[in-house]
């Protein structure tokens, strides 16, 4: 427990630019990559996605991506007796926002979309009528996500000010 309270400041600073960058980019596709996708023909949109969900799987988004998460539960175990420190209150609520928010919609509502898009035929009805779905359910979801991410990452600043008395 002695190392994480020494690695308590890196792990909130990272925690809040990982989730940063995670609403980032989360906030780029809900903004201008999907509406780019859905002006494509459907079988050209599906295709892009599909090959998006493979190369999205590297290791410099998975460290952006599940960076934050990691060190969201290594900081709610050490918070666990130290809750009611005003920094605290803001980690762990960060911490629940990027877990539940981000990594829980996207294991719950993302993925399950982008399994069913791998499976079908660009060129197919079923793909086409299937797209027009995705584009909307996923978009919302992916929306959910760039909010809970960018909420995240400013309850790590306002933590991370809290502790080293940049607030009153």
């Amino acid at each position: 427990m002695a190392i994480i309270e020494t690695l308590r400041f890196p792990l909130i600073l990272f925690a809040a630019i990982a989730s940063g960058l995670s609403a980032g980019i989360f906030y780029a596709f809900s903004t201008f990559v999907m509406q780019a996708l859905a002006k494509q023909p459907p079988p050209q949109g599906i295709a892009t996605m599909q090959s998006i969900n493979i190369t999205v799987i590297n290791p410099w988004f998975m460290v952006a991506f599940f960076g934050p998460a990691l060190a969201s539960i290594l900081l709610s175990i050490s918070l666990l007796f130290k809750w009611q420190k005003v920094f605290g209150i803001y980690c762990l609520t960060g911490s629940l926002l990027y877990l539940i928010g981000t990594i829980g919609v996207t294991i719950a509502c993302n993925i399950p979309l982008n399994d069913a898009l791998a499976i079908v035929t660009p060129d197919s009805a079923e793909g086409t009528t299937l797209w027009a779905r995705y584009l909307t359910d996923w978009t919302f979801w992916n929306h959910v996500r760039t909010l809970a991410a960018l909420l995240a990452a400013i309850m790590f600043t306002i933590s991370l000010c809290q502790r080293t008395g940049l607030t009153t």
